[in-house]
């Protein structure tokens, strides 16, 4: 991406012209990084996190705390699998394509679906294993 970013911008400068669909591919290879990496951060538990009241909290309650994030959060990526693949059906219906490099983008947004729906259940996994709360 970022090669791709540059040599384009290069060309725009220096030749006058930019490689064609450059942003659509980079659009492309953002959902490919964004949804290919959310199962991992979600298991490795490496997204961000607010904890303000962590350090004043009793364990029991932290303990319930991420118990109930992960259930909204598995619960919210398991509605967006859902509408997404309903999307991803319409786009096959509809033939839906880039506009300057006509790719085919149901690949695309069946990915989305198939890897939310997985991080939905790296979410309800994480509440089964409970991992540790730190004192």
């Amino acid at each position: 991406m970022m090669a791709l970013t540059a040599v384009d911008v290069f060309q725009r400068y220096v030749v006058g012209a930019s490689i064609r669909g450059s942003f659509e591919i980079t659009e492309l290879m953002m959902v490919v990084l964004i949804f290919a990496g959310l199962p991992l951060v979600s298991l490795k538990g490496d997204h961000v996190a607010v904890d303000l009241l962590d350090h004043v909290l009793p364990a029991a309650v932290r303990r319930v705390l991420r118990v109930t994030a992960h259930l909204v959060c598995g619960a919210a990526l398991l509605g967006m699998s859902w509408l997404l693949w309903r999307k991803a059906g319409q786009v096959v219906e509809y033939g839906d394509v880039t506009a300057a490099l006509r790719i085919t983008l149901w690949p695309f947004v069946y990915f989305m679906s198939g890897l939310s729906f997985v991080t939905a259940l790296i979410h309800f996994y994480m509440v089964l294993r409970g991992p540790p709360v730190p004192d």
